[in-house]
């Protein structure tokens, strides 16, 4: 019989996560994984602001509660509270100013788009998958600025050789 392999996070914290919840609520809209990563991203942006106050030149500088934003992520949208300083000069990493989709979102658009989906129809996908509301105005800012990217690729200067070696063979069965 196989050994049962050792888990990456311990049953004991496990259960103390799970208790008096229903286990399938935890994968719904705002169930333990969205609270998971909310916590999870407002620990690491309090951490981040704790390490630019403690730097140089934060002379006089303290913090000065928080902001609201709200994210949109791939499994819907979370409202973050992002630390804010007295100076203005915290500029967070995980989630920079002024951006509203945590990393990874824009690469699922791109990938839908190239697939030949029409921009309404990746709305309605997303809103499908997701439960999220974006317009088509979104899809076409995310695609658009993927397209220059394209556009120099496309006219790269091709190699003079590439080496490529093809494999055929045919298996026939034959009675005798």
């Amino acid at each position: 019989m196989a050994r049962r392999k050792e888990p990456i996070i311990p049953d004991s914290i496990l259960d103390q996560l799970l208790a008096g919840s229903d286990v399938k609520t935890a994968f719904e809209s705002n169930g333990l994984l969205d609270q998971l990563k909310k916590a999870l991203a407002e620990r690491a942006l309090n951490a981040e602001m704790d390490h630019h106050l403690s730097g140089e030149g934060t002379a006089g500088n303290s913090r000065n509660g928080y902001g609201r934003k709200t994210v949109l992520t791939d499994s819907g949208s979370l409202e973050l509270s992002i630390p804010r300083d007295r100076q203005s000069s915290f500029d967070p990493q995980l989630l920079a100013k002024y951006q509203r989709r945590v990393p990874g979102f824009d690469e699922k658009i791109v990938s839908m788009y190239a697939r030949g989906m029409s921009t309404r129809e990746i709305v309605g996908h997303v809103q499908e998958l997701y439960g999220i509301d974006v317009s088509p105005d979104l899809i076409s800012a995310v695609t658009d600025a993927v397209l220059d990217e394209v556009a120099t690729w496309q006219a790269r200067p091709l190699e003079p050789v590439y080496p490529l070696v093809f494999f055929d063979a045919l298996r026939v069965k034959i009675r005798e």
